[in-house]
């Protein structure tokens, strides 16, 4: 039985009537002390049924609940319910076999982190759970992340997380893969972002006064400096990638209809595992499908239609086109 919020909230309602050494508490009783509850959350609540409730004590009875013991006296034809010894509450009970499990899937997940800087807790976290609820041995994992726990630059991630945490102002050393030289910028820090493995650091650059991306793997060095924290009050991160691919968002870039000729071997991978969220169907026949995308032209969309091979074929704007056929020629060369 799942334990969604309200079906806690009747267990807790019923518990307490079960202990209740002052009055007699039939089905209909509990019911709708049931009822009384709930109606506060939520008043458009349709009511509990007699059937949800008996569903309920029996899972309090099972051994994925609590186990409880409870008598059911009769009193003329009708029958109430008590608790064997009044003195017991599942309040004061260690969980239930429903919530370790539950508790043990969230563990499995959570320890993914541990190589994590800023999440170096994880591990003391999990041997303390395992030892509190005597978990008898770790569960195999079931679930597998897109991680490198050797990615270089990583090491930054704890102090660029406290830096926007507590507002703080940074001096970062900085080298691109296309300069020689590294630069110094005050950045005031903003939002760290993941893709491909990678992570991302966006804040705004004094040097540039913009929001600028920096890749962790290019910080040379971090230092925090006494500063006045430029508060970010004009980008909203949740929906600041929308129309990108990736992490390369230009602030004057305009999006553009992009279609693209998805060959018919490909399209069922790109049907299930879509480009871009705006992908619609523009045609579809036996050899192939037309889509269209609307997002602007980055590296990363790029490197997304090469990766494809000779799956795609863009067919506008004729400016991506070109770009595409441009580092096709220069791909070849290669093998001259």
């Amino acid at each position: 039985m799942a334990t969604n919020k309200n079906a806690l909230i009747r267990y807790k309602v019923l518990d307490k009537c079960f202990r209740n050494p002052g009055k007699k508490y039939f089905i209909d009783d509990l019911i709708e002390e049931c009822e009384k509850v709930l109606m506060d959350i939520d008043p458009d609540s349709n009511g509990i049924s007699r059937r949800q409730i008996f569903d309920d004590i029996s899972f309090m009875e099972s051994k994925e609940g609590w186990s409880i013991e409870l008598k059911k006296l009769r009193d003329g034809k009708k029958v109430y319910y008590r608790y064997e010894d009044m003195s017991f509450s599942i309040n004061n009970m260690p969980l239930n076999e429903v919530e370790i499990n539950q508790l043990k899937a969230s563990i499995n997940i959570l320890s993914h982190f541990k190589g994590m800087p800023q999440f170096e807790w994880m591990e003391e976290m999990q041997i303390r759970l395992e030892s509190i609820f005597n978990f008898e041995n770790k569960p195999n994992a079931i679930v597998g992340f897109e991680q490198n726990q050797y990615l270089k630059g990583i090491d930054h991630f704890t102090e660029l997380f406290q830096a926007i945490q507590y507002k703080k102002v940074l001096s970062i050393q900085y080298k691109s893969y296309k300069q020689t030289n590294s630069f110094l910028f005050n950045v005031h820090p903003y939002y760290l972002k993941q893709y491909n493995s990678r992570w991302f650091l966006f804040g705004y650059n004094e040097e540039y006064n913009n929001i600028s991306n920096l890749a962790l793997d290019r910080i040379i060095s971090i230092k925090t400096i006494e500063k006045k924290y430029q508060e970010n009050t004009t980008i909203n991160f949740e929906t600041y990638f929308d129309d990108v691919i990736g992490v390369t968002v230009s602030n004057h870039a305009t999006v553009n209809k992009i279609q693209l000729e998805i060959s018919h071997s490909l399209w069922p991978y790109i049907e299930s595992k879509p480009i871009h969220g705006s992908q619609k169907i523009i045609s579809k026949n036996s050899d192939n499908v037309i889509i269209e995308l609307l997002l602007q032209i980055n590296y990363e969309l790029v490197s997304t239609i090469f990766a494809y091979g000779e799956g795609i074929k863009v067919l506008q704007p004729e400016s991506l086109k070109k770009e595409i056929i441009a580092k096709a020629e220069a791909l070849i060369k290669n093998y001259l």
